[in-house]
């Protein structure tokens, strides 16, 4: 099965870590959201990744998995996020399923944010992700791999 995964990593790339940990493993296409193509019916399994922006993925990312997601897609999420809580996927979960697909799961995890007021007291979750997260972000997809 063909993979893809859409992402967006910018300030410290923690969430291109995990990607790119996965990439290093397995065959799957990482492509940042900006050069997203318009057609990804190619493939079998997408995937959409993200730091968590107000307890969302990013915006041009959500409106991709809105606007331009093939119908009846396996799809999975991964995430960085600066504090632990639930419902980052709530928004881009609405999007996914307005296009009839399969959700196969999600794994998130701590990475360094400097963002916003987090600038002035030197940052949260310094070090993260660390390696053991990266390897369970690698495990993550080797279990949604079969699916």
């Amino acid at each position: 099965m063909k993979t893809a995964i859409i992402y967006y990593s910018k300030h410290h790339g923690n969430t291109k870590k995990l990607l790119d940990a996965i990439a290093e493993k397995h065959e799957v296409t990482l492509i940042e959201v900006s050069n997203a193509p318009a057609d990804l019916s190619e493939y079998d399994r997408i995937g959409f990744a993200s730091g968590i922006y107000y307890s969302k993925f990013q915006k041009a990312l959500l409106s991709y998995a809105e606007n331009r997601l093939p119908e009846g897609k396996k799809v999975f999420f991964l995430y960085t996020y600066g504090a632990e809580k639930k419902g980052y996927t709530k928004a881009i979960t609405e999007a996914v399923r307005k296009h009839n697909s399969t959700i196969l799961g999600e794994y998130g995890c701590f990475g360094f944010n400097t963002f916003g007021p987090f600038k002035l007291i030197g940052g949260m979750a310094k070090g993260h992700p660390d390696q053991d997260e990266i390897a369970n972000a690698v495990k993550f997809y080797e279990t949604i791999q079969q699916s």
